[in-house]
């Protein structure tokens, strides 16, 4: 039998956290969108997103870069080779990459150093991604 105390103690842990404070289904269900406030496309997916009432984050991926492992996890989500999330019409891609043939791993490392060329806005759900260009595709990962 437990003291006062330490059933105090066990009650008010740290990791115990109580479905007032945070509600867990909401973070599993919480969306990101990597978003480019200058793109017109980006800046419409943010919105779709605000009017349809749902929780999610803003990921400014030109101000804080996304590493290796968190580009191939997006990819997986999205179910696209590297080639596919690229934007064709950006000035580097058609002064570096057009006509070139690179390896999955190659190109992305290239997107990591040049962001700019990831198509906008991409928003993630906790299995899956889309490109919200055009915005109808996020409707897929609302409820």
């Amino acid at each position: 039998m437990r003291d006062e105390k330490t059933a105090k103690h066990c009650k008010d842990a740290p990791w115990r956290v109580s479905a007032k404070k945070k509600n867990i289904s909401s973070i599993y269900n919480m969306l990101n969108i990597y978003h480019n406030p200058s793109c017109k496309k980006s800046r419409a997916g943010l919105k779709f997103l605000q009017e349809s009432g749902r929780e999610f984050e803003i990921v400014e991926y030109l101000k804080k870069p996304m590493s290796e492992k968190e580009l191939e996890k997006l990819l997986v989500k999205l179910n696209l080779r590297p080639a596919d999330l690229l934007r064709t019409q950006e000035d580097y891609y058609k002064q570096n990459l057009r006509g070139k043939n690179f390896e999955d791993h190659e190109l992305v490392k290239i997107i990591l150093r040049n962001p700019k060329l990831m198509q906008r806005p991409v928003i993630e759900s906790q299995y899956k991604a889309v490109i919200g260009d055009p915005v109808e595709n996020i409707s897929s990962l609302l409820p």
